[in-house]
């Protein structure tokens, strides 16, 4: 009897985890880049009763046929959490800084750069986001809205922050990744080239809150030699299967409300059949106890 009572507590707790998602995709229905989760469940282990036999031979025929396991299952356990990293739609702001990625590929952050101004590949100080609302910092530096710098191949060849210098007349953003300024001397002038960062598997990234996630062992860096150590690991937007930069719109949030409400519905009546579950398990044993009287 207390069998059921263990299994609707498990119901009870992975649906609970499953409206904890929930409620986080919902409250990010606006944030830009967000990607939303979901929760699936496999069974726990099963308690055997009897094992399985095969068919009972005598003189070369069965006199008895085969009979299969029976086992009581124990409950419900969280099986994964997944971040499901479908495009979300796109929404023109036409503000120059404000990037939209049209296909696979996130942005590249970085901070707390070397003496000479690059990067470690694979460090955790270097993050990945699909949030694009960028701005200009006080030294003319692109930054996202926690002051990470947005990486590309810079002058020399080597990965580093994009600069905009202040006296630059205009400037804008290719959809190749090529951010250029209009210098009031040279004219034209090239502050550097967007790169992004490509993964077999972007599910495997950790996230970090802000919007940015965090390599792991698992996210498959999408390289040559499956090593991520150098700025030809990086693809340029347009190349290679990366996407193409869009500069004036934003990719937003991949949560769909209608969705989510239904898979909120459904969470709702399975921990209430849970909790009935228990409920039940309870009055039975109540009668058993009653039958001393």
């Amino acid at each position: 009897m207390l069998r059921s009572m263990y299994a609707g507590i498990s119901g009870m707790n992975g649906f609970q985890t499953k409206l904890d998602v929930i409620g986080n995709n919902i409250a990010n229905v606006n944030t830009s880049g967000y990607k939303k989760g979901r929760v699936t469940f496999q069974d726990m282990m099963s308690q055997s009763l009897s094992g399985a036999e095969g068919p009972v031979m005598q003189g070369g025929n069965a006199i008895r046929g085969g009979v299969n396991p029976s086992q009581v299952g124990l409950g419900s356990q969280v099986g994964s959490i997944d971040n499901i990293h479908t495009v979300g739609n796109r929404q023109t702001t036409n503000r120059a800084l404000d990037l939209a990625l049209e296909g696979d590929g996130m942005f590249v952050l970085g901070e707390d750069a070397n003496a000479d101004g690059n990067f470690t590949f694979g460090g955790n100080e270097m993050t990945f986001t699909r949030a694009g609302n960028f701005y200009l910092d006080d030294d003319g530096y692109i930054v996202n809205p926690d002051g990470k710098y947005l990486l590309g191949e810079v002058e020399g060849g080597g990965l580093g922050k994009i600069q905009i210098p202040e006296d630059a007349e205009s400037f804008s953003i290719q959809g190749t990744g090529e951010v250029t300024y209009v210098d009031p001397d040279d004219g034209a002038t090239t502050a550097g080239t967007i790169r992004l960062a490509k993964f077999s598997n972007p599910g495997g990234l950790q996230k970090l809150g802000a919007n940015t996630y965090q390599l792991t062992a698992n996210a498959g860096v999408y390289t040559d030699d499956g090593n991520f150590d150098s700025i030809d690991d990086l693809v340029i937007p347009g190349q290679d299967g990366g996407a193409s930069v869009v500069s004036g719109a934003l990719e937003m949030s991949n949560v769909d409300l209608a969705e989510e409400f239904t898979e909120m519905i459904t969470a709702q009546r399975g921990f209430q059949a849970n909790t009935r579950i228990i409920t039940t398990s309870d009055e039975i044993l109540q009668e058993l106890v009653n039958l001393k009287r």
